[in-house]
């Protein structure tokens, strides 16, 4: 069986107006720009979307209007993550009433539970929220790194915790988890640099900052794999890497926002304590998406 999750997929920028609130209308002109281009699944209110500084009413609202857009053409997975399981639980309740695919939780970040409170946390959610669950695996933001183990047993133990998006940048994880928790676990890199290594040692797909400012390309390049047109998939993987790497010389999504205004889709507006790139910056990121024919 195909999983249910594969392919290209947007971790998606949220546009500021001038006055630093968000643009609707932008917003969503931007998700439906996306699903023209090829990706595969939107993933509204993450990191990228700067979640963090969203009020809870932005939260939901950003939500609302990807389902809007993209209900029925390709899956909206929310990010629904706290430090807080209370907070987590009632945003993932929120995905679920306004009608999302899917939630992509996070680790509790800053509080550092052990592996036990990791698994405590994600099963609160679980069992109260019928919904497929995404576990999102990033050490270097969140502190705590969720074993293995631990994430087989969720698996095991409720039906509906189907896979993890993996931004460890450990390219035996993969492996590993697929030994571990069988071929039907979804497995999402988080780290789009590594993504040609990451699908040959099992993943499945990306959830990607750079589909946002390369959509097409980013499709491509899985689509390529899907069909073992090696060929085709090298081509994109190299053309994409300057890109990658462009666009986390400053915090992320700073690059990505600026990027995104290169190509009319966004401002480069963040909130703070983000703030916009220096000028150094802004000469990378435009010397990379010119090396990638983006603009």
């Amino acid at each position: 069986m195909t999983p249910m999750f594969t392919g290209s997929m947007t971790a998606l920028i949220t546009p500021m107006d001038q006055d630093g609130a968000v643009d609707e209308a932008a917003f969503q002109s931007f998700v439906d720009w996306q699903l023209q281009e090829g990706t595969q699944a939107v993933i509204p209110t993450g990191t990228t979307g700067e979640s963090p500084t969203l009020s809870h009413a932005e939260h939901c609202r950003v939500v609302e209007l990807c389902i809007e857009v993209a209900k029925g053409k390709a899956p909206v997975i929310a990010g629904t993550g706290s430090n807080s399981t209370r907070e987590a639980l009632w945003l993932t309740e929120h995905a679920k009433t306004a009608g999302a695919d899917a939630a992509l939780v996070v680790t509790p970040y800053y509080n550092k539970p052990t592996q036990e409170g990791m698994y405590q946390h994600y099963k609160a959610i679980a069992e109260a929220v019928d919904i497929p669950i995404i576990i999102y695996n990033i050490p270097g933001r969140s502190i705590v790194d969720m074993s293995v183990e631990t994430m087989g047993r969720l698996a095991r133990d409720f039906d509906n915790i189907v896979g993890v998006k993996d931004a460890t940048n450990d390219l035996t994880r993969p492996l590993k988890t697929r030994i571990a928790l069988g071929p039907q676990f979804i497995q999402l890199s988080g780290e789009d640099a590594t993504i040609g290594a990451f699908l040959g040692q099992g993943g499945h797909g990306c959830i990607s900052v750079t589909s946002n400012v390369a959509p097409n390309l980013c499709a491509r390049l899985h689509k390529a794999w899907g069909s073992n047109d090696m060929e085709s998939f090298v081509a994109a993987r190299d053309k994409l890497m300057p890109v990658h790497d462009a666009l986390f010389c400053e915090s992320s999504p700073g690059p990505v926002k600026y990027a995104a205004e290169l190509l009319g889709k966004s401002t480069r507006r963040t909130r703070l304590p983000l703030t916009e790139i220096a000028d150094a910056s802004k000469k990378r990121v435009e010397q990379a998406m010119k090396q990638a024919d983006l603009i």
